[in-house]
């Protein structure tokens, strides 16, 4: 049995591989990188009564990662390139083998992953972490639960400039409900909820976008989404009304959220 662990900027994960399946998964947050793959490694071996001896190693990736210079309980203890980790996890989750990956963690790392290799093509430092940066200006709360909750009423109209405003009719692939400038409008009477939805459609346009055209320059249909970022049910659908613009599908394998840590786990490295 294998032990991947992604020591992530607010969420660490952890999953066990036997086999070459994943077969085991958990999440904490802790405030520094030895807390948290040590919290990681305890939780999934406690709660799933692992028998130490029956553990091979542990992989360890993600920012945090460079923080653990020593074996983690006496355990073998490698580390891997996140981009690979990413890579291969997607690879495997997905089950396709010439992706691009979208993974919206903090900010958002875009990867290409094929039989050639796995690189890092792109990405923005737009994600969660600027979900909630903004939350804590502009937004009574900066719980993203509480966000999403807000943003489930928000009307869109109120905060962003949308082609309707500007145009009496559709322009190139553009409806005229497209956004043409997020947060140009801003309206006197916008509230907590309208604000909220105005972040995230923000910034899942622009994740969603910088996608596509990764996926255009390497003539791939598909984008593959993971990470934290990858089930939240808003984001999903301001990338399928990009999908109807571009015809760029978007695609969220089960346990996408855990790609970072899988990919780590089957990285033999």
């Amino acid at each position: 049995m294998i032990i991947g662990i992604d020591i992530g900027a607010t969420t660490t994960k952890a999953v066990s591989i036997e086999n070459g399946k994943l077969t085991r998964k958990v999440k904490i947050k802790a405030s520094d990188a030895v807390t948290a793959a040590t919290g990681a490694f305890g939780k999934i071996v406690f709660e799933n009564n692992i028998a130490i001896q029956t553990i091979d190693g542990i992989r360890i990736t993600g920012v945090g990662a460079s923080s653990i210079t020593n074996d983690i309980f006496g355990i073998a203890t490698s580390r891997v390139n996140e981009i690979i980790a990413i890579g291969t996890g997607g690879m495997f989750l997905s089950g396709l083998d010439n992706i691009i990956i979208a993974n919206i963690g903090t900010g958002t790392a875009i990867i290409e992953a094929n039989e050639r290799g796995i690189t890092h093509f792109g990405g923005s430092g737009v994600g969660g972490g600027t979900i909630i940066g903004l939350a804590k200006k502009l937004l009574p709360t900066a719980e993203f639960s509480d966000i999403i909750d807000l943003a489930q009423t928000g009307n869109l109209s109120r905060v962003d400039l949308l082609l309707e405003d500007i145009m009496d009719r559709d322009i190139s692939f553009l409806h005229r409900g497209t956004t043409a400038a997020n947060f140009g409008k801003m309206s006197d009477n916008a509230g907590s909820e309208d604000i909220a939805l105005a972040i995230i459609n923000m910034v899942y346009q622009v994740i969603g976008v910088l996608s596509v055209f990764a996926a255009r320059a390497r003539n791939v249909k598909q984008v593959i989404v993971t990470g934290n970022g990858s089930g939240n049910k808003l984001g999903q659908k301001v990338l399928a009304d990009i999908t109807g613009m571009y015809g760029i599908e978007f695609l969220y394998p089960a346990d996408a959220e855990y790609t970072t840590a899988v990919g780590a786990g089957l990285t033999n490295r």
